[in-house]
């Protein structure tokens, strides 16, 4: 790919077109080297270096520029000098689905660091496809990819799934409610797919109803009244990884 390519990378619209996305840092490539053994469709990366990483070893094609032009190429103010230019997943293929794999689905999530912790927490764990909406920030933009470290390659992901299509996919649905029953309670276990919705408006209330999702709650005894997103959706994979 051309350096002027590379460089649009860090807008959406170019990414889709390019069908590539970036992915900058020694630790972050170290991950996609790792992810490659398994998945082959990475393999097709290609490595940008300066001369501090010009014996680095990669099963990618690798190709050597100079500073000037790692800076233009990297999205961080102050890059390490190393950087990969990924093929984006196809989106539209049938997705496997593995036994007992549960589905955390995100309605219109607007903050990258959030949808990056939340990638992170749901490859700890194992077990978890994730699922986002349209409206939703792009989970190739380099800032969820960094604050995901690494994990955006371990955690099977859709984007663009409408709301409405749940129902035609998952025989049970929970979310999170101020008056749900308890995040401990047995049956938080048992569902096929866990709704969350936007950091500001949440999920719309018509919407739950269609789709018939049973509500729980995260009980607190502060003087707030919300968790952060990422926060939220950490704790019920904690709680849905210990009871299983």
């Amino acid at each position: 790919m051309k350096l002027d390519d590379i460089k649009k990378l860090h807008q959406k619209k170019y990414r889709q077109a390019l069908g590539h996305y970036l992915v900058e840092g020694e630790h972050l490539v170290l991950e996609l080297q790792k992810a490659a053994g398994r998945q082959l469709g990475l393999n097709a990366s290609e490595l940008y270096v300066t001369d501090a990483y010009e014996h680095w070893a990669s099963p990618f094609k690798t190709h050597h520029v100079n500073e000037r032009q790692m800076a233009q190429l990297a999205d961080t103010r102050t890059p390490q000098g190393i950087l990969a230019v990924v093929p984006m997943p196809e989106n539209n293929v049938e997705p496997v689905i593995k036994l007992g794999e549960k589905t955390i689905y995100l309605h219109e999530v607007q903050d990258p660091g959030n949808l990056g912790t939340i990638l992170r927490t749901l490859a700890w764990f194992g077990g978890f496809r994730c699922l986002l909406s349209p409206g939703s920030v792009d989970p190739y933009n380099p800032k969820v990819v960094r604050a995901s470290m690494g994990a955006i390659f371990h955690v099977p992901l859709e984007t663009d799934v409408p709301l409405a299509s749940l129902s035609s996919r998952y025989t049970s649905i929970a979310c999170l409610d101020l008056n749900g029953d308890s995040l401990t309670a047995e049956p938080f276990s048992q569902h096929d797919c866990y709704l969350f919705g936007n950091e500001a408006r949440g999920v719309p209330r018509d919407a739950l109803a269609q789709l018939a999702a049973k509500p729980y709650t995260i009980q607190g005894k502060g003087e707030i009244e919300s968790l952060n997103l990422a926060s939220a959706v950490n704790m019920c994979a904690y709680e849905l990884v210990r009871s299983s």
